[in-house]
């Protein structure tokens, strides 16, 4: 007998986990690596969450929280977007997620529905899709690149889709969606009713200018955010997401039943990221060092085309000229040099043949060593 199997399952796979497999394997055989396919962080959460996290398993029973998020943390986030960005937020409208990734299927679940379309920008995040199409909804690629900044504008935008994505900066080409343009993309969903995600998680690892929020151009827009970019907590699982009132409750629901609520642990921590700036812009001038590096060593190994990267750790490469298949050029850079990058088909499934991503993320010297292999390799 042959058991149904459901559809949802049959998306495609996070490339980058992939490669980090692979990458994995090579390190038990005992041969080296360089880390430059995932977007994690090289550095520990900052002490003060850990000892918040220490305190809270000492001092407290670790149960469920609110559905929505502890008080506590959802007043501490609502104070940031104050002193960060000066705007003000409702605290009604805070809940923390499980991890940003929790917050897309809130999001996607509470505001579309099976048969909606909704148009995200290619290249992009690879999961905006892959959950889209699990839960039934089609995804409208928009096609962009260099001339747009590698963002969505609304001349791109097909006026008739029901949901928009947007990422500033974007994973993977570390682009950015600056004032006039969010305005212009908040006017345009306002005016034809299509419901604007903005997903802000790198919010704080920016090199020319400061990341701007969405909530100050369009009161009813989702913004979802993260704590495990800027704030070194991938592992912890929390973010949090601004919800607009019409769909507070919705959220609601399905949290407490997809999630019971964030964990609990990971609150107690979350509230002291906030205050830990020092040392968090400590890590993002580590990324900007790196940055600079790659961005002036790798067209001297041949990758020339390069994205600005304005934003996020990561730096979105053309290598058209150097092969039509990104997967196996970047499984072949990581068996003859120990590089391990991400092709770009993860994020682009039309044309990430031709284009590849390198994450910054690690140490400067990581970086360097990279840098040189890849100059030895391209000669």
């Amino acid at each position: 007998m042959v058991l149904k199997v459901s559809k949802r399952g049959t998306i495609p796979p996070f490339i980058v986990m992939d490669v980090m497999r692979d990458a994995n394997e090579r390190e038990a055989r005992g041969e080296g690596v360089l880390h430059l396919e995932v977007g994690q962080p090289g550095t520990s959460a900052p002490d003060p969450v850990l000892e918040a996290a220490k305190a809270a398993m000492a001092g407290d029973r670790l149960g469920y929280t609110d559905a929505l998020g502890l008080p506590a943390l959802k007043a501490r986030i609502v104070r940031h977007y104050q002193d960060y960005y000066g705007v003000r937020v409702d605290p009604e409208r805070v809940v923390v997620t499980t991890g940003s990734s929790g917050g897309f299927v809130l999001a996607f679940l509470s505001a579309f529905d099976a048969g909606d379309r909704v148009a995200l920008a290619s290249p992009g995040y690879p999961a905006y899709r892959n959950i889209l199409k699990a839960v039934g909804v089609e995804v409208v690629d928009i096609q962009t690149g260099p001339e747009t900044n590698f963002q969505p504008t609304p001349e791109l935008i097909d006026p008739a889709v029901d949901g928009l994505i947007v990422a500033s900066p974007s994973n993977p080409t570390g682009t950015m969606i600056h004032a006039v343009a969010f305005k212009a993309l908040a006017d345009f969903c306002r005016d034809r009713g299509i419901r604007l995600i903005s997903d802000e998680i790198y919010h704080g690892i920016t090199y020319v200018e400061s990341a701007d929020t969405m909530i100050r151009h369009m009161e009813d827009a989702i913004v979802i955010n993260s704590f495990s970019k800027y704030y070194s907590m991938t592992g912890w699982r929390l973010g949090w997401m601004i919800v607009p009132g019409d769909l507070l409750r919705s959220v609601e629901c399905l949290t407490q039943n997809l999630f019971i609520s964030p964990p609990t642990l990971s609150q107690f921590a979350g509230i002291k990221a906030f205050d830990c700036r020092d040392e968090l812009d400590a890590n993002v001038a580590r990324y900007a060092e790196n940055r600079a590096l790659l961005l002036e060593q790798l067209p001297q190994a041949g990758f020339e085309n390069l994205a600005p990267a304005d934003g996020a750790f990561y730096i979105y490469a053309d290598i058209a000229h150097m092969t039509n298949d990104s997967r196996d050029f970047c499984k072949r850079m990581l068996a003859e040099t120990g590089v391990a990058a991400t092709p770009g088909i993860d994020f682009d499934p039309g044309r990430g043949n031709r284009f590849m991503r390198f994450s910054f993320a690690g140490e400067h010297s990581v970086m360097a060593e990279a840098a040189e292999r890849l100059r030895r390799w391209r000669r």
